[in-house]
């Protein structure tokens, strides 16, 4: 057998110690054909599956060839050296030493164990593996509780990973460990990702008697899910009252939270960022729909108890010698895009105060036609009720004012008249499913 070329994720070992160097290979391969997802990665309840591939320049003893799977979240790190009250001279208190206590905390998500060898010959502890290469393959399904996805930041990580582990007598295990993406998708299409996010603020610019005005910011943002590589148009409306020049600016934010021993670290960090133009004294400007790119993230990670990804978008105003003003709007960093309505259909119905949502449902999108009159009014009933047309008259013998100072006769065919019983009733009553809409 031979091993399989361009497919699938691929871990090997060198050769190991004892017996020569008899294992030449040790290998891990899954298959492509199992990943699901976007990004290539396994979700809870998938099924992964794969081969571990042996190279062997001779016989070998083997007492057993395992496959593990696990999944964990770890968090580490180390405080700041505190002060110590006392410690310096006249009781002053100063830094201890070194560094401060370590903060720890770890979550297990997944721990499956498999023997991919049989048993040995009875009576015998080990089973003899002639030279050449051998497969072995695998299969085993993720648990369907969640999980959660993959991640490595400051302080900590979330790690899946496939490991084979080759036991021989007398000799270390060898080992060969691959890594498993793990994907916990978030559908943005959902109805609490798809509500408007709105803020405003204003600051008063200068201090004491000597402020030069206020400076006043309101932004929006048409829903609050989005995906990589979405553009999210951004609508804000900056008023500048102050003396001074400002330049407004808009940046994504990415916050990983770490909780560890009942203490919390935070590192924050900026993932994207766009700049408007400058605002002169007296001056507004307005966004009308500024797009500002998600470059490949990690996508919003919520139910981890020791670590959150979150994300925000922050607009703010940057003012020459005063603290800049800023607004925060929550997002969430997504997998599965939204598919309802365009951006620029959204963004559209997005400026109007009131829901107007219900009318895509009561108004039809190419609307019909009135009907043709001949096909309301049958002839016998447009005889009944206009009287014969008079014949012609000559113009030229019985005029005797200018042609155009008369008016033909209306000759439409004038509606019916007006009843509440059906003139033409039917034998035969049609009953028409009739719909409300609420």
């Amino acid at each position: 057998a031979r091993f399989p070329r361009g497919r699938g994720a691929m871990a090997a070992a060198g050769p190991g110690p004892g017996a020569g160097g008899a294992v030449k290979t040790l290998a891990l391969v899954l298959e492509d054909e199992a990943r699901r997802g976007g990004g290539g990665g396994y979700c809870s309840g998938d099924t992964v599956s794969g081969q571990v591939l042996l190279e062997l320049a001779g016989p070998l003893p083997l007492r057993g060839l395992r496959l593990e799977a696990a999944g964990r979240a770890r968090v580490a790190w180390s405080e700041s050296p505190g002060a110590v009250a006392g410690a310096g001279t006249w009781g002053v208190a100063v830094r201890a030493p070194g560094p401060g206590p370590r903060r720890e905390a770890e979550v297990r998500y997944l721990d499956i164990r498999q023997s991919l060898l049989r048993e040995p010959p009875e009576g015998e502890e080990n089973l003899i593996l002639l030279d050449g290469r051998h497969e072995f393959p695998f299969s085993f399904q993720l648990p369907q509780e969640p999980l959660v996805t993959s991640f490595t930041g400051k302080y900590g990580s979330i790690q899946y990973y496939v490991k084979a582990v080759l036991e021989r007598p007398a000799v270390p295990d060898q080992s060969v460990q691959t890594e498993l993406q793990i994907i916990s998708h978030i559908d943005v299409s959902s109805p609490a990702l798809l509500t408007p996010v709105l803020r405003s603020q204003e600051k008063m610019v200068g201090c004491w008697f000597f402020t030069s005005g206020p400076v006043s910011l309101s932004a929006k943002i048409e829903r609050k899910g989005y995906c990589n590589g979405e553009a999210i148009p951004i609508y804000a409306e900056i008023e500048n009252c102050s003396s001074r020049l400002i330049v407004p600016k808009a940046a994504i934010f990415q916050t990983q939270t770490y909780l560890a021993s009942g203490k919390t670290k935070t590192f924050r960090q900026m993932v994207a960022n766009v700049r408007g133009n400058h605002i002169a004294s007296g001056s507004t400007d307005t966004w009308n729909g500024k797009t500002l790119k998600i470059p490949p993230v990690s996508p919003s990670i919520l139910d981890c108890c020791i670590i959150r990804v979150e994300y925000s978008l922050a607009v703010y105003i940057h003012i020459p010698g005063a603290k800049k003003l800023m607004i925060e709007m929550p997002l969430v960093i997504g997998t599965i895009p939204c598919i309802g309505f365009s951006s620029r259909n959204s963004s559209i119905t997005s400026q109007f105060s009131m829901d107007m949502s219900w009318l895509a449902l009561t108004m039809p999108e190419h609307p019909e036609a009135p009907p043709n009159y001949a096909d309301v009014v049958s002839e016998e009933e447009f005889s009944r009720h206009v009287p014969a047309y008079p014949p012609p008259i000559d113009c030229e013998e019985q005029l005797c004012c200018p042609v155009f100072a008369y008016i033909q006769e209306f000759r439409f065919q004038p509606p019916p008249l007006y009843s509440e019983i059906d003139p033409h009733p039917t034998d035969v009553e049609e009953v028409q499913p009739v719909s409300f809409m609420i």
